[in-house]
């Protein structure tokens, strides 16, 4: 395994670098504060030939491969968390599933335009009682003539409210537990499809967030994805691959605090010397850069697992979980290194942890990680 970067990475890379300073950075204050979805900056993202990264040329997307990825979500993320779970979202759970399992009909009339960044796509997993718990979807599809009727809600939604396609999950044979549940294409304008009231968050405000309510809402019978009564593997290699770009998305948010933290010891002097120049501050920021390193290597090794076609499950769960904790580390520290500073808006260190948080949370929780580690190890 080799991680020198080629130059097809590294030219990715330094684009979306150049593009994240440029276009996301500046607005980063301003989506937390005001909670608005940027999203002139997603369809200047889908013109360079971001939102469709890693999907081949043919289905409108870049064709990059998923280590150049990862470096994207990472680079995003480190401009603005909420620009980064967006970004994350709309490639990993809006095109994936269509390009792992849509048929060319369906790649053809709705990956197409993701992958082009013509329209922005959402995942609908997550319901009130399933959570964790995915496999205790409650929302229901029944077959009537040549079309599905699906009812039922879903919550915490990223981007579904600008979002011009949902796919959702639903439970197509109740008797067969997980192994009944099957994956819908929606068209967002569909009758009896609608979205709450955006969710007022702890952090990464400005990445819209939303509940679906699915009222009778009927889609033609070819609009199942894939074969039917499979929709819980399809979500299950959906979040396989998810992970990685939440991995990456950690490590952006923790470089982010890791440089701030550094930048302001070098500048803030206390008893006549910089506070770089203490031990217990070397040690922090000694920590902080370790701790990226290590994450950055092991969302790197998911994602070159995955462009080789090899098993990643417990690789993308460790890098994952990993830098989901160590993110969260890094900004409490970037924090405490800020002192009285640090706990004020106007040094965006507090965003940087509040942002943080969800890493834990989304994708799989820290504990759920733990679960799909252990049983990969044979637990």
């Amino acid at each position: 395994m080799n991680f020198d970067l080629t130059q097809d990475q590294l030219m990715i890379r330094n684009m979306v670098r150049d593009f994240a300073e440029a276009e996301i950075l500046p607005e980063a204050e301003h989506v937390d504060k005001t909670g608005e979805f940027p999203l002139k900056t997603f369809m200047k993202m889908g013109e360079l030939g971001m939102l469709g990264l890693p999907i081949p040329e043919e289905y409108g997307g870049a064709g990059g491969d998923t280590i150049s990825y990862a470096l994207a979500v990472e680079e995003v993320g480190k401009a603005s968390g909420s620009h980064g779970l967006s970004y994350a979202a709309a490639v990993s759970l809006g095109c994936s599933p269509f390009y792992y399992f849509g048929n060319a009909e369906q790649k053809d009339k709705w990956l197409t335009q993701l992958a082009s960044g013509k329209i922005l796509g959402a995942f609908g997993l997550t319901e009130p009682n399933a959570g964790s718990d995915a496999g205790g979807t409650q929302t229901t599809a029944v077959l009537d003539g040549d079309e599905w009727v699906i009812n039922g809600s879903k919550c915490f939604i990223t981007n579904v409210t600008y979002a011009g396609v949902c796919i959702v999950t639903a439970v197509t044979d109740k008797s067969k537990g997980t192994k009944g549940i099957s994956s819908f294409i929606i068209p967002t304008d569909t009758p009896g499809f609608r979205t709450s009231t955006p969710y007022d968050k702890l952090g990464l405000k400005g990445s819209n967030t939303a509940e679906i309510i699915m009222e009778d809402v009927r889609v033609p019978r070819e609009n199942l994805i894939g074969e039917e009564n499979m929709g819980f593997k399809q979500f299950m290699v959906t979040l396989d691959g998810g992970r990685i770009s939440i991995g990456a998305l950690s490590v952006g948010i923790a470089q982010a605090a890791y440089e701030a933290s550094l930048k302001y010891a070098q500048e803030r002097m206390q008893f006549g010397q910089s506070i770089s120049k203490f031990q217990a501050i070397q040690f922090k920021l000694a920590d902080m850069a370790m701790n990226i390193e290590l994450a950055r290597t092991a969302v790197l090794k998911a994602a070159w697992l995955k462009d080789q076609g090899r098993p990643f499950t417990k690789e993308g769960a460790i890098a994952k979980l990993f830098a989901s904790e160590i993110c969260m580390r890094a900004c409490d520290q970037a924090i405490q290194i800020h002192g009285g500073y640090g706990y004020m808006k106007e040094y965006p260190v507090e965003r940087f942890f509040r942002d943080a948080k969800l890493m834990e949370i989304g994708e799989g929780t820290s504990e759920i990680q733990r679960i799909v580690i252990a049983r990969q190890i044979g637990c």
